[in-house]
């Protein structure tokens, strides 16, 4: 009469486990990381450092802020390709304004090869200097559709810019039919106007209750930096890490190990 009892409680423990079981193909890690237009802190010119923090901390996706392309204080170099060479990720560029003899915006680098691509301008006063928010779709190796999108609003003090900016990145990116991650330098502290409104639509990805600072990198002291989803019950935060170099950027880089949920 013992045998039965066995199997059976065998059969409930083999099908807890399957249903607790993650599967892989579905984390991804996903990297914010401003990049200073590539200098470093020292003041030179050191994109193999930067590509180092990058690859120690193997993301599938990096978004990039700060990013030059050929101007003159980046010795004319294309940032986002060379730093997509050298961490063996696919890049993209995207341009929010002309600046010094080339050009200067945002940055994705990714594991995964791009469905489509969008550049989104965002609004600002005049005067004032342009953002813009890049994003990607693409397939994950569990073949879900993603989409991934890359920030950096407003740096001055009054909040103007950054709202209107806001409001347009949850106008645009509500539309998605996929689940949808934003990430970026979005300059803004967790309680402030800009990021209640981003959270009427995202879900950070950050513990409010002890928010982990990523600026400056020096002696973090305020959370900027973020990595945010959509739907809500599409994603899972696995877990969440601080990268201090206090070389390579001005910034820290914000890691965050995502897990994507069945409908």
């Amino acid at each position: 009469m013992k045998t039965p009892l066995i199997l059976i409680l065998l059969f409930i423990t083999l099908q807890t486990w399957s249903q607790t079981k993650i599967d892989s193909s579905k984390i991804i890690k996903v990297l914010s990381f401003n990049i200073l237009h590539g200098a470093t802190t020292k003041g030179d010119f050191n994109l193999d450092l930067i590509a180092k923090v990058i690859t120690d901390a193997n993301p599938d996706f990096v978004a990039l802020q700060e990013v030059d392309y050929k101007t003159n204080r980046a010795k004319k170099y294309d940032l986002v390709t060379e730093l997509g060479w050298r961490t063996k990720m696919a890049p993209l560029y995207a341009r929010a304004m002309h600046y010094d003899g080339g050009e200067y915006g945002e940055g994705i680098l990714s594991k995964h090869t791009f469905l489509q691509t969008r550049n989104i301008a965002l609004p600002y006063i005049p005067g004032d200097e342009p953002r813009a928010a890049v994003e990607i779709t693409t397939v994950l190796p569990s073949m879900d559709t993603i989409s991934f999108i890359g920030t950096h609003l407003d740096h001055l003090k009054l909040e103007t810019n950054r709202i209107m900016q806001a409001n347009h990145i949850n106008k645009v990116f509500s539309k998605n039919q996929y689940p949808s991650i934003l990430t970026g330098d979005l300059n803004a502290e967790p309680k402030s106007e800009t990021m209640q409104i981003l959270e009427r639509l995202w879900t950070p990805s950050y513990n409010k209750e002890n928010p982990q600072p990523t600026f400056p990198s020096n002696g973090p002291s305020k959370k900027i930096d973020y990595v945010m989803f959509y739907p809500k019950h599409r994603w899972k935060v696995l877990k969440t890490e601080i990268i201090q170099d206090t070389i390579a950027s001005d910034h820290c880089a914000y890691l965050v190990t995502l897990q994507l949920l069945d409908e």
